[in-house]
């Protein structure tokens, strides 16, 4: 709700433009989002500071987002107080993050989209799974984790926030290091100069605060939507093993890691990780059109399989966990798993699948 306004700097040819508008939260706060590309929805929420302007600007990112959205409409959003976006009534968390997000799909109309959760945002898309599957088609998280309070020792946490407050230039210039050692120098200076334009150096110690306080461990087990977590081995910000701890705590989440030390996806090899994020969408990243789907008994897992069967049979989740010798939530996720790649929308949708499946008789 606003006016369009176009940013970025002239690029010539054919490459797409980031268009900015604005929607409001409950309460009035105005969030400013991006869209760019057309198809499918994936939407990326903010990482710990963000602006969408400045983003843009610079090469490396949209050379890692152009690709995307020749596939996807891609949906960027400022966080509160960042960027172009209102400033919040109160002191952030990751409740607040995923109120934003619900905000922003809500207004942009689509009952079903894609969710990539790069670094911090990670918290606030595996949360969102996890309270709204019905939402979510396929998750990925790209350098994330459950637990804040893992990313680093208290006295390397006390030592970054007391850098920041005292010296937002330096601490600015620090952090571009640790979070893109390998990046080229003019991309270091513009994400430095992202930070500081940004946000102010308290503001900039709050919401980092709030990343190391966030835990998100409780809501994993709840997530259904096929998930992919992406991690690069040498992560200088946010560590491999809190990667890799993510990915086993998922049901079904698949791990791909991936060699380098940047922490952002836009350094180093994003080519990579284009292709991955893509292909785990259902795309075919190398002929640009949609991966076709796989045979229906090529579906559905071999314990999916047994659970559908039991659906069709009449069970119940706790029912069906009593039989399998599982958690009765577990049952409940992998009936939820089973209806998302079959498509369907029911218990007896599924019933009538296992029947069409297996010959009577």
């Amino acid at each position: 709700m606003g006016a369009e306004v176009v940013n970025g700097e002239p690029t010539g040819g054919h490459e797409p433009r980031l268009e900015v508008r604005f929607c409001a939260a409950e309460g009035g706060t105005r969030i400013a989002y991006g869209t760019v590309g057309d198809g499918p929805l994936l939407i990326l929420p903010p990482g710990w500071i963000s602006h969408l302007e400045l983003s843009w600007q610079d090469p490396a990112v949209r050379a890692f987002l152009v690709p995307l959205a020749a596939r996807r409409t891609v949906v960027l959003y400022d966080k509160p107080g960042c960027g172009l976006t209102d400033p919040w009534p109160c002191r952030q968390t990751v409740d607040t993050d995923v109120q934003v997000l619900r905000t922003v799909a809500g207004h942009l109309g689509r009952e079903r989209f894609d969710l990539l959760g790069v670094s911090t945002a990670a918290a606030a898309s595996l949360v969102f799974a996890a309270r709204h599957p019905e939402h979510v088609g396929r998750l990925v998280v790209y350098g994330g984790y459950a637990d804040g309070r893992q990313v680093a020792s208290p006295q390397v946490r006390a030592a970054v926030l007391g850098m920041v407050r005292a010296h937002w230039g330096l601490g600015s210039d620090v952090l571009t290091d640790i979070f893109m050692p390998d990046a080229t120098a003019a991309t270091k200076a513009h994400f430095a100069r992202l930070q500081r334009g940004a946000a102010t150096a308290e503001f900039a110690c709050e919401l980092l605060e709030q990343c190391y306080e966030a835990c998100v461990q409780d809501q994993l087990e709840r997530v259904v939507a096929p998930t992919l977590v992406l991690h690069r081995s040498g992560d200088r910000a946010i560590p491999y093993r809190l990667g890799r701890d993510l990915a086993a705590r998922i049901p079904g989440a698949r791990l791909m890691t991936l060699p380098g030390r940047s922490h952002f996806p836009w350094v180093g090899d994003s080519a990579t990780i284009v292709r991955a994020v893509l292909e785990h969408l259902g795309e075919n990243a190398g002929s640009g059109e949609r991966r076709i789907p796989p045979p229906m008994d090529d579906v559905l897992t071999a314990r999916q399989l047994q659970v559908a069967a039991l659906v069709a049979d009449g069970l119940s989740n706790r029912q069906i966990a009593r039989r399998l010798g599982i958690k009765e939530r577990s049952a409940e996720g992998h009936v939820e798993r089973i209806r998302q790649r079959l498509g369907v929308r029911s218990r007896s949708q599924i019933a009538a699948w296992w029947a069409r499946r297996v010959p009577l008789g």
